[in-house]
């Protein structure tokens, strides 16, 4: 009988833990008396919590130790991750003296991000409650590879940008907050289009 709480699910857990500590240094930032070297912290810890993704993942299918518990866990994570990050983003903490936000990133834009991932968690879990394979398609992976990136990179910009004299900062920051948005609508629409036959089965 194969253990729910076998390495690749001990990964997944830590990447939790990882993303907890990650949050509470985004908490105890202000843009306002900035401390780059949190932010820096915070996305050493984000790559490392990212980089688990894939390494979970990969032993689980390659070990052969893919677990009910992992399939649920594993997105689930995931989502808290990016989810909690875009939200600190449009937080008070990114926002300077100004009353800009640093990150370029817009309410409206996490509204999606959250949205798309609660639905297709909802989506997720009926497909499993069916017997039906809900593993993530290209779409859901081109979306986790642009968040990954973008995090990491929006927050080494706001850290950085004054003593880096990054000209195109605001540029850089604003595309990848476009991107990453339009990129999940996708994604979510995708996943809708996969799911339809399955809700068409299940209509009384």
């Amino acid at each position: 009988m194969k253990s729910s709480l076998n390495l690749p699910n001990q990964i997944t857990i830590a990447r939790l833990i990882l993303a907890i500590i990650f949050f509470v240094l985004l908490a105890q930032y202000s843009q306002r008396t900035p401390e780059p070297w949190k932010l820096d912290w915070a996305c050493a810890l984000f790559i490392v919590a990212a980089a688990t993704d894939f390494l979970d993942g990969y032993i689980a299918r390659a070990w052969g130790m893919v677990t009910k518990l992992g399939r649920v866990l594993d997105p689930l994570v995931d989502k808290v991750l990016i989810c909690g990050a875009f939200i600190f983003f449009v937080g008070p903490g990114f926002v300077d003296a100004t009353g800009n936000n640093a990150t370029e990133v817009q309410a409206w834009m996490v509204v999606v991000i959250v949205c798309r991932e609660l639905l297709v968690t909802g989506l997720r879990g009926f497909s499993e409650s069916v017997g039906r394979n809900f593993s993530a398609g290209l779409h859901g992976k081109l979306k986790m590879w642009i968040q990954s990136i973008a995090v990491p990179v929006i927050l080494l910009i706001v850290a950085h940008e004054q003593s880096w004299n990054i000209s195109s900062a605001s540029t850089i920051k604003a595309t990848l907050a476009w991107l990453t948005a339009v990129v999940t609508a996708l994604s979510a629409l995708q996943y809708l289009a996969r799911s339809r036959h399955i809700l068409d089965e299940s209509a009384p």
